[in-house]
């Protein structure tokens, strides 16, 4: 357990303050950074699945508020799961399989991506595998209760983790398991989805948060089980190979699980239910089913243990079928050639690793539109955020927008308890776009292109001012968001009277 979370810890600190963060990571720093009061106000309107990671992040940035601490609780979480995944391994087979396992895990570049994430999915993950080893202690006749408080929790953080039951309970089909164990199961599972309850009941008023969020097809499955196994194809299908050749060990004696019957339920059953519950109403993400991503690393090493088991009977006849006296590998040297496997799927993804360090690699990069907006804005200019959303760069940096004039808002982020803040009607934002004559506009690049329009009334009113009344100077670029000045054009001078006539002569 301990190797491989070093080495998830190693991987996570490399290049963890990359200087910039995109906006859910800034939502997270903005709103770890208000009061508990604010924080609950908060979440009566707007993110109550991200309560409980917003109150223990307050908890943290309390100590020091800043981009490393806000990534510091993914990174041990991340560790913590690696560890949490050698231990399944070597539960359920042996400590090799468990060591390949854990270390697996910590090279795959989707777990290093959210290891430096700060957001709440590496906490769920972290969760998650604690419950599934808990889960297996419990098979094992061990007590259930952990396992429900673990899970409780874990579902508290991202209430999409209860689709972690549906996998364990495919694990108790395959297990074959008595009475005795699914009534245990079943009492600690109804506990936790009673306590979730209060959760979805207020999430789902506030489902109009995922509204962006389209029905998945067969290209986000295979981009997902990429994800999973690894992102290049000498990676992918050498892990793809071994984890189909785990599922021979899928079904074991009558009331035990196995690497397969744990693994496989994990990797497959919340992605896939998650996956057909949203062609119906889309609430898929890659991210919130990251917690399956823990199963991958248990079929492909029990696949490489029963592949490697395989070589040692056939290593150990001779010519003529009769069994030699020592194994073809012997168990440590079977050992250290699986890690030296691994070392090498980890260089072969390195420059992947690498490039996820760059903060121009996330959908945005606040800081760097905060450092346009420093060059180019001065006190008193007006600013105009189109849509409210882009109002999260000057909440996290405000110090590039220090002294500017925000046009349209009406009660500040905490005030309000808001994500964004309060802007004033459309009206209101008419007439006071009306008494200037230029604004320095944040705005997504979709609005401005004209490739998304928002269905909000004031967003539109900003969007058709903005459009009639000023013309665009300069602009610049940054990822998605646009900063740019409009201008009220100025209307053309009279045209000079034409120069007497001089009178004609006769």
């Amino acid at each position: 357990m301990g190797a491989p979370a070093l080495v998830m810890l190693v991987l996570g600190l490399w290049g963890l303050d990359r200087g910039g963060m995109w906006r859910d990571e800034a939502v997270s720093l903005q709103v770890g950074r208000r009061t508990v009061p604010q924080i609950w106000h908060l979440l009566h309107d707007v993110d109550a699945v991200h309560g409980l990671y917003y109150l223990l992040l307050h908890a943290v940035l309390a100590v020091h508020p800043g981009e490393v601490a806000l990534r510091l609780p993914s990174v041990c979480a991340a560790a913590g799961t690696a560890a949490l995944v050698a231990a399944l391994g070597t539960r359920l087979a042996r400590p090799r399989v468990g060591l390949w396992a854990g270390l697996l895990y910590a090279v795959t570049p989707m777990a290093g991506h959210y290891a430096q994430e700060g957001r709440s999915y590496a906490l769920v993950a972290a969760g998650a595998t604690a419950a599934t080893l808990l889960f297996v202690r419990g098979v094992g006749g061990g007590a259930w209760w952990p396992y429900g408080l673990v899970l409780g929790l874990t579902c508290w953080l991202h209430e999409f983790a209860v689709l972690l039951l549906l996998a364990h309970a495919g694990s108790l089909g395959l297990a074959r398991a008595g009475r005795r164990v699914w009534r245990g199961w079943g009492c600690a599972a109804g506990a936790v989805v009673l306590a979730l309850v209060p959760m979805v009941v207020v999430s789902r008023g506030q489902a109009a948060q995922v509204a962006w969020l389209r029905a998945p097809t067969a290209e986000t499955a295979e981009r997902l089980l990429r994800g999973f196994l690894g992102p290049t194809d000498e990676v992918f299908w050498v892990c793809l190979g071994l984890a189909v050749a785990g599922l021979a060990g899928l079904v074991g004696r009558r009331g035990e699980v196995t690497c397969a019957g744990v693994g496989l339920p994990v990797v497959v059953v919340p992605p896939v239910v998650l996956m057909l519950a949203s062609q119906a109403s889309p609430l898929y993400v890659d991210r919130y089913v990251l917690y399956a991503l823990s199963g991958a690393p248990l079929l492909v090493a029990g696949g490489a243990e029963w592949v490697a088991g395989v070589v040692g009977v056939v290593g150990r006849l001779r010519p003529g079928g009769r069994p030699r006296r020592s194994p073809l590998l012997l168990p440590p040297c079977l050992t250290v050639t699986g890690v030296l496997a691994l070392a090498l799927s980890f260089l072969h993804q390195f420059p992947l690793l690498q490039k996820d360090r760059d903060p121009g690699r996330r959908p945005d990069d606040l800081a760097a539109v905060s450092r346009v907006a420093a060059r180019e804005l001065g006190p008193g200019d007006p600013v105009l955020y189109l849509p409210v959303q882009m109002r999260n760069v000057a909440l996290t940096y405000p110090g590039a927008f220090r002294g500017t004039r925000d046009v349209a808002l009406v009660a500040g982020a905490g005030e309000s308890g808001t994500l964004y803040g309060r802007e004033a009607g459309a009206g209101e934002v008419r007439r006071r776009l009306a008494g200037v004559d230029r604004v320095w506009v944040v705005a997504d690049r979709r609005v401005l292109a004209g490739s998304w329009v928002p269905r909000d009334p004031v967003e539109r009113a900003k969007a058709a001012v903005l459009r009639q009344e000023f013309v665009a100077r300069s602009e610049e670029v940054r990822g998605g968001v646009t900063v740019r000045l409009y201008v009220r054009p100025v209307s053309a001078p009279p045209a000079p009277p034409p120069p007497p006539r001089r009178p004609e002569r006769w």
